[in-house]
């Protein structure tokens, strides 16, 4: 699954510990998830987007090995 946390946390300017403390989660979670090397849940997925007021289709998206 590939993600564009890194581009919308840079739009906003917002850190990685600052995205983790507004969805209550590890600096090291989202690191995880922008590197792809961990896939969030429905509801954390759910929350990353309504935190950059987006909806989930516009921050994550299937690759063709998924």
């Amino acid at each position: 699954m590939k993600n564009n946390i890194r581009i919308e946390r840079a739009i906003v300017r917002m850190t990685q510990q600052q995205l983790a403390e507004a969805v209550k989660v590890s600096r090291q979670t989202i690191n995880a998830i922008e590197a792809g090397k961990y896939v969030p849940s429905a509801v954390l997925a759910l929350k990353i987007a309504q935190t950059f007021g987006k909806p989930v289709e516009a921050i994550f998206a299937l690759e063709d090995n998924d």
